[in-house]
């Protein structure tokens, strides 16, 4: 496996792995399939900003993707984004996400970027264990905020001083 920045050809990949999240759980809370341009568009946005955007492949095919995102728009947040990291269905548990995880945030510090803030819908075990392996810490819990399949979901905030993280 390797990891490398995305190209235009990861698009297909890219937007078949995540409308996997789309459709059947409530990890996203996106209720709509996007489209392959869609999802070029949203890549775009990201690689504009400067902000990585991070491809696991194995044998041409995309098993997994990480990126980063502003925190929020106003300048006083602009050493803070929101990090984001899908895994394959079919590559959960190989560490896909470990590996895109720990390459997204070193690069992320190298940039100069000092907090990252981890969003996660719950329930989400695993990705609760992936945010506390690398040391985010619980900052707060949305109780109910979103409402998908005709149910409320929570969401948790996980901060990672990066200045700090090694």
């Amino acid at each position: 496996m390797i990891i490398r920045d995305v190209h235009d050809l990861d698009i297909e990949g890219i937007t078949a792995l995540y409308n996997h999240y789309v459709i059947h759980t409530s990890i996203s809370f996106e209720e709509e399939p996007v489209t392959p341009s869609q999802m070029a568009q949203r890549v775009s946005e990201v690689l504009e900003k400067g902000l990585p955007w991070l491809i696991a492949e194995k044998h041409g095919k995309v098993l997994g993707y990480a990126y980063a995102s502003p925190w929020k728009s106003r300048s006083a947040y602009r050493f803070t984004v929101e990090p984001s990291v899908y895994v394959s269905k079919d590559a959960v548990g190989e560490g896909v996400g470990s590996k895109l995880y720990r390459t997204l945030l070193s690069g992320l510090k190298e940039q100069g970027f000092q907090h990252a803030i981890g969003v996660i819908a719950l329930p989400n075990e695993a990705s609760l264990k992936l945010h506390q392996s690398f040391g985010f810490k619980e900052a707060g819990v949305f109780r109910d905020i979103g409402v998908k399949f005709g149910q409320k979901w929570s969401v948790a905030y996980w901060q990672l001083s990066l200045q700090e993280w090694n």
